[in-house]
């Protein structure tokens, strides 16, 4: 049993997938490694843009939505205690484009069949804060919360106002928590407002001159869930596209969201995943690139190219990266000079940020802090 706080609603064991409850301090296995309530270690699995819009919705209702994800990775995945996901699209079949951004170029949205896509990969909750689940207007975002929610999925940033947008959601699975706030940089067209549908919003200094304010709402809601949650994870939709490391405006509010209390960050956007930081003990993975999608390959940064991160909160190692390789339409794990490439870009990419990296199989890595962290 598996409910969700404000909507309690019962999504079932999936096979393979055991509510073992989320990982409590103090209490360990034989060999000392932390266990979750009911006795196993647990594990919480992140992935970043899953796109199911275009040519993939198109692909799902032709082939099955358990078509986009190799039987290897829903078995994963399935696994998993918990999975959450940004859902880069609206999941629809009304409303018409925004004119809330100017000059957007891409507008996603999906049909009602795709939830099955989730539902293939056992995802307990999507995030809406980004910049596609408003492509189609209030109409289609409110479809998507209500197709979400109806399929037994936590919807979290974005919502019909400001406060709906901003607030997050607690999972509870064998009698402890895990506290999901998410929120995005961009488009701030698409901001919710008092009584205006939209998207949960924060102010990044990504554009030339733009002064960056602390974004208050989120670590009042960080201290909120850090006092009656057992893990709390942050999700951010942050920074520009096609980047290979986070800005400094993005390690700095990492790290004011730990000090609030947050066990993790987890973010997405850039289209390319950037490597993992360390503060305090608890991991900053700073963009988990893309998942599941229908674009053309940026063939120098290896779009193709992702990770599945594999969050075992007090665990050792606390943080495993699988690597992806993104087809076009599905989605399998990396093989061969894939997952090579994969192991060379993270030792770069995690080695500034205080990470040492350690290869556990073919496409599968241990990432811990090295002693003296960077963040």
């Amino acid at each position: 049993m598996k409910s969700v706080l404000g909507i309690a609603t019962d999504v079932g064991d999936a096979p393979g997938l055991g509510c073992h409850g989320v990982s409590v301090p103090g209490k360990l296995s034989p060999n000392g490694d932390p266990l979750a309530p009911g006795g196993t270690l647990t594990t919480i699995a992140l992935l970043g843009d899953v796109m199911l819009g275009r040519a993939v919705g198109q692909k799902l209702i032709a082939e099955g939505a358990e078509s986009v994800w190799a039987p290897e990775l829903r078995e994963l995945l399935r696994g998993c205690e918990l999975t959450i996901v940004n859902l880069e699209c609206c999941i629809s079949e009304g409303g018409a484009e925004t004119d809330r951004v100017r000059a957007k170029r891409y507008f996603l949205r999906a049909p009602p069949a795709a939830l099955g896509a989730l539902g293939a990969i056992g995802a307990d909750a999507a995030s809406l804060a980004n910049n596609h689940s408003f492509d189609y207007g209030p109409e289609s975002l409110a479809d998507t919360v209500r197709h979400l929610e109806g399929a037994g999925f936590a919807p979290v940033g974005a919502g019909a106002d400001r406060a709906r947008a901003r607030a997050s959601v607690t999972i509870e699975s064998g009698g402890a928590t895990v506290g999901i706030v998410a929120c995005a940089d961009h488009h701030f067209g698409t901001a919710a407002g008092e009584d205006e549908p939209g998207v949960a919003l924060i102010q990044s200094s990504r554009r030339r001159g733009a002064r960056w304010k602390r974004p208050s709402w989120l670590l009042a809601e960080v201290r909120l869930l850090a006092e009656r949650c057992d893990q709390v994870l942050v999700f951010p939709h942050w920074g520009p596209n096609l980047t290979t490391r986070p800005a400094v405006w993005q390690r700095l509010l990492a790290r004011r969201l730990l000090a609030a209390g947050a066990d993790a960050v987890a973010g997405h956007s850039a289209h390319s995943f950037h490597g993992v930081g360390w503060r305090r003990g608890r991991p900053i993975l700073y963009d988990l690139g893309d998942a599941l999608h229908d674009t053309p390959v940026n063939s120098a940064l290896r779009s193709d190219l992702g990770i599945l991160a594999l969050w075992r909160p007090g665990g050792d190692p606390e943080v495993e990266l699988v690597g992806l390789r993104l087809e076009h339409c599905s989605t399998r794990l990396a093989r061969g000079e894939e997952a090579e490439w994969i192991a060379t870009r993270l030792a770069h990419a995690c080695a500034p940020l205080g990470s040492v990296v350690s290869r556990l199989d073919e496409q599968r890595f241990a990432v811990r802090p090295r002693r003296r962290e960077s963040g």
